[in-house]
């Protein structure tokens, strides 16, 4: 598969109009029904090879974007959402310099 093609297991006599935010592979148990005897074999399944991992965080931006972005009456989730993980990102790459500063009760 190229970079920019469908996924190989998408055929559009079946499936109709192509969906970013759909996985066209073999459906398999979603994780929040899995048994804990379960998790191990479930894991084994998935695809580990780096364009399976980016196909994955792709759908995940897709249904993201469907969700919060792009309704017809847009509220302000995304904004504060956006808002709170640049937040996040930054104390994280900043936690080094952050960290010498902490208030200790000395007694």
């Amino acid at each position: 598969m190229a970079f920019g093609d469908y996924p190989k297991e998408y055929n559009p006599a079946v499936h109709g109009p192509y969906d970013p935010a759909r996985y066209y592979g073999k459906p398999d148990t979603p994780f929040s029904q899995l048994k804990l005897n379960e998790i191990g074999s479930w894991f084994g399944r998935r695809s580990k090879t780096p364009s399976a991992v980016a196909g994955a965080f792709s759908r995940a931006w897709w249904r993201w974007q469907h969700k919060y972005v792009q309704p017809k009456k847009v509220g302000m989730a995304p904004f504060y959402q956006l808002l709170v993980g640049s937040m996040v990102f930054f104390y994280a790459i900043n936690y080094g310099r952050i960290k010498h500063h902490k208030n200790y009760k000395y007694h």
